[in-house]
């Protein structure tokens, strides 16, 4: 809203301070400051609301260190989060993006998902909550809408040359765009399936081509290919960090260093510079995306002043749920969606960690009678707890490798 009305100012009374909007560093650095301001002023107010209202976590007993002194500690603290990031985004992003538009959307409906499944565990008394099917179906008819306004809006393009143009049969022409300087080059925004892919020369992949020995309905199955692969990356997301949001600040730091660096790779292919220079996909509209990421960081950072050990709210899936729908968009719609086993490494283990559990022991009743375990406890954080290391401890190291897979991430662009 902020923008468009410091755009109305400087074009019609040529209000000088007004060109500061312009900018998305500008812009993108007051966004992590009111989100910290709307997490650290309203959170203590929150919490004491939540207090008040008796919405306190139930905690089983598995057996871990200082588990049974968490009962009792507000939850659905999620909804600070969500103010954080929706509050300054719809202040300083243009609102008229369809990026933006979407990930407004993204975080609204995950937050509703995660918000029903809160209200059903709380107030209903039901410790299942939302049932597992109505879950993924909220996340498969998210990935659903993401992935169709992927193929379908004229306004997610991709830049390509004429050479790159000739090369993409399956490309569809939607703007010609004049270079302006002397150069007198031809740029052209296409409705493409490139997507970035690490370590490799060309450093793209076009979906279409994985599909050629179809013929004539190859980019028809592409396309249903692409819309599946985003449901399957909305749902896995999603669900991850629900699981790896087991112990304080785990989640809330990790998504904070997650979307960090997706803003630093929304800036870099939004700028036709860098993105050159990177020799990455150059894709029109995306910086704004980086206003949205700086809200989403600082809305973490904040909520971390209160979630830190030892917590004193829990975001429960009100926020876990909406922090996994908001990762996997952003990284779909920056066409870095195969960056994410990478970058959310520390989400990807802590499910790998509970898949594998099940697994084994279920192989291993059926064969020996017994069912035997690989780890302690699932998800991982939980094994390190049996292994009677601190909380904080924990928190501090997964924070290191969350931090070490984002600069892995981030040198993906060069190393091929």
């Amino acid at each position: 809203m902020l923008y468009h009305l410091f755009e109305f100012l400087e074009n019609s009374y040529n209000f000088e301070i007004a060109r500061l909007f312009k900018f998305v560093t500008f812009r993108a650095g007051i966004a992590i400051i009111l989100s910290l301001v709307i997490s650290i002023v309203f959170g203590g107010r929150i919490i004491n609301y939540l207090k008040r209202l008796q919405i306190g976590e139930t905690v089983r007993d598995l057996g871990l260190a200082g588990q049974k002194e968490k009962e009792g500690t507000p939850t659905m603290g999620g909804i600070l989060i969500l103010m954080a990031i929706m509050i300054p985004c719809l202040l300083l992003a243009q609102l008229d993006n369809i990026y933006i538009i979407i990930m407004l959307l993204a975080t609204s409906w995950m937050a509703v998902i995660g918000f029903t499944d809160d209200y059903i565990k709380v107030f209903k008394k039901d410790k299942e909550g939302l049932s597992g099917k109505f879950k993924i179906l909220g996340q498969v008819v998210l990935g659903l809408i993401v992935g169709l306004v992927m193929l379908m809006n004229d306004d997610v393009v991709v830049r390509m040359d004429l050479e790159e143009l000739n090369n993409c049969p399956t490309c569809e022409v939607v703007e010609t765009v004049d270079m302006k300087d002397d150069s007198n080059k031809k740029y052209y925004y296409v409705k493409s399936g490139l997507t970035n892919v690490p370590f490799f020369k060309g450093n793209s992949l076009d979906y279409n081509n994985i599909f050629n020995f179809l013929g004539d309905y190859g980019p028809m199955v592409a396309n249903v290919f692409f819309v599946l692969l985003v449901i399957f990356i909305v749902t896995a997301v999603s669900n991850a960090a629900n699981l790896t949001d087991g112990i304080d600040g785990l989640a809330t730091g990790t998504s904070a260093i997650i979307g960090a660096t997706l803003g630093i790779l929304a800036y870099v292919s939004g700028h036709n510079i860098f993105a050159d220079y990177l020799n990455i996909l150059y894709l029109p509209h995306t910086q704004e995306l980086v206003i949205f990421c700086a809200c989403f960081f600082g809305a973490c950072i904040g909520f971390l002043w209160y979630n830190a050990f030892p917590a004193k709210v829990f975001m429960g899936d009100t926020g876990s749920l909406a922090l996994g729908g908001i990762i996997a968009a952003l990284a779909i719609l920056i066409r870095k969606e195969l960056l994410i086993p990478i970058l959310c490494g520390i989400f990807l283990i802590e499910n790998l960690s509970v898949m594998l559990q099940v697994a084994w022991f279920k192989y291993t009743r059926k064969k020996y009678g017994e069912g035997r375990r690989i780890f302690l406890m699932s998800p991982l954080h939980h094994h390190y707890q049996k292994k009677n290391m601190h909380e904080s401890q924990i928190v501090m190291r997964f924070f290191i490798v969350g931090i070490l897979l984002a600069v892995l991430t981030i040198i993906t662009l060069k190393v091929r």
